[in-house]
C-alpha cells in the first residue's frame, strides 16, 4: 500500500503534464485566437480543466487569454518557436565544422551552449578512435573551470573587460572529469553575441598540454570562419 500511495502523486502529476500539452498543442498553423469552446471541442476537456491549466501556461506566457475570453499561443511559445528553428540552422552549419575537426585531430568535436548553471551539449562529432568521450547531444554538464564552462562564463557576459586579452582557444585537463581534457574556443554571432563554445576533447593521458597546442590553430580557425559565418564581425 505504502508504495502504491508514492507511486500515485508521480501518476496524477503525469496526467496534468498531458492535459497542459493537449491543451498547448490543440492550437494549429493557421489560428489567431481560440475560444474555450473550441479547445474543449479539440481536447475533449471540459471548460473547467481548460480554464485551470491555461492559468498555469498564461504564468508562463505560454498562453494568453484575451479580454474577449479567447485564448492564443503567447511570447514564450513564440521564443521557443524560435529556438527551435534556430538549432536547425545551427545545425547546418556546425555539424560539418565537427565532423572536420573530429577528422583531422582524432578526437571528440563538440559544441556547447549555456543553460543557467549547467552547460548543454548541443551538437557533437565522435572521435575516430575506440577511446573517446562518452557525452552526447542533450547530456547536461556543470558550469565548472574547465575550458569549455571557462569559455560560455567568460563571454556571455559582453561586458566584461577582460575578454579581448584572453588567448584562445583554452585548454583544461581533468576538471569535470580527472580523465579528460580539453580546449575550447567561443563562436559569436551578429552584435558579437556569444552562441557556444567550439571544443576538442580527448582522454588526459593522449590530449595532453603539448598535443593541445598542436590542435590550437586549427581549432581557432574553424571557431573563427564559424563565427563569421554566422555573422560575427572579426
Amino acid at each position: 500500500m505504502a508504495k502504491e500511495a508514492r507511486a500515485r502523486p508521480n501518476l496524477e502529476g503525469v496526467a496534468a503534464a498531458d492535459r497542459v500539452l493537449t491543451v498547448l498543442t490543440a492550437f494549429r498553423r493557421g489560428d489567431d485566437a481560440l475560444e474555450l469552446s473550441e479547445l474543449a471541442r479539440r481536447t475533449s476537456l471540459v471548460k473547467s480543466t481548460i480554464m485551470r491549466l491555461c492559468i498555469s501556461l498564461e504564468k508562463f506566457d505560454l498562453i494568453e487569454r484575451l479580454n474577449d475570453g479567447r485564448y492564443r499561443l503567447g511570447v514564450e511559445a513564440a521564443r521557443i518557436g524560435s529556438v527551435y528553428q534556430q538549432s536547425f540552422a545551427l545545425e547546418e552549419r556546425i555539424v560539418p565544422v565537427l565532423e572536420r575537426l573530429a577528422a583531422e585531430s582524432l578526437e571528440t568535436a563538440s559544441f556547447y551552449i549555456r543553460r543557467g548553471n549547467q552547460r548543454l551539449c548541443l551538437f557533437r562529432a565522435d572521435s575516430p578512435s575506440p577511446l573517446r568521450m562518452n557525452v552526447r547531444p542533450g547530456d547536461m554538464r556543470p558550469m565548472d573551470e574547465s575550458a569549455i564552462a571557462r569559455v560560455l562564463r567568460t563571454f556571455s557576459d559582453r561586458r566584461a573587460p577582460d575578454r579581448a586579452a584572453i588567448e584562445m582557444p583554452l585548454y583544461s585537463s581533468g576538471i569535470t572529469d580527472p580523465h579528460v581534457a580539453s580546449i575550447a574556443m567561443p563562436v559569436f554571432g551578429t552584435e558579437q553575441r556569444l552562441i557556444g563554445a567550439l571544443a576538442l576533447s580527448g582522454p588526459a593521458s593522449r590530449l595532453t598540454l603539448e598535443r593541445a597546442e598542436t590542435l590550437k590553430s586549427r581549432l581557432r580557425e574553424a571557431g573563427e570562419r564559424l563565427s563569421s559565418e554566422l555573422g560575427a564581425q572579426l
